[in-house]
């Protein structure tokens, strides 16, 4: 039997591509004790005060269930809380994350220079392009 090419299946190359990238924003965010999924979740809740846990599903690309149990870590962080308007739920950046801000600025800024100094700005900006029109594209 002859040995599989996986580097012909997208999911094996994304899924590798996923790996070294994430190990990336992993040490980046790691600076400040977090994720980078809940980084990013604090960044939309700190640019968006009120934004709900639909929103916030949508434009994380996860399930309700699992910006639910995102929020409740963060909320026992002391970083967000939730709070009813009518029949939504608003998520509210605590004074806590609000100071914390910068320093996820500095993480996220941080992302690009990597993976420009590892692939090349030119591949960094294509595959960011590709890579969304293929998700929008799925969805």
């Amino acid at each position: 039997m002859t040995e599989p090419n996986f580097d012909k299946c997208l999911y094996f190359t994304i899924s590798k591509l996923n790996r070294i990238i994430t190990k990336i924003a992993e040490e980046e965010f790691a600076r400040i004790g977090l994720s980078p999924t809940y980084a990013f979740l604090l960044m939309l809740v700190n640019s968006r005060p009120g934004i709900t846990p639909t929103e916030l599903s949508e434009k994380l690309f996860v399930t309700p269930s699992t910006i639910t149990r995102f929020l409740d870590k963060l909320e026992g962080k002391g970083l967000v809380h939730r709070r009813g308007e009518g029949k939504r739920i608003c998520v509210q950046p605590t004074e806590q994350s609000l100071e914390i801000q910068e320093k996820l600025d500095t993480a996220w800024d941080g992302l690009c220079p990597r993976y420009f100094e590892l692939f090349g700005e030119e591949m960094c900006r294509e595959l960011s392009r590709v890579t969304k029109e293929a998700a929008e594209k799925a969805r």
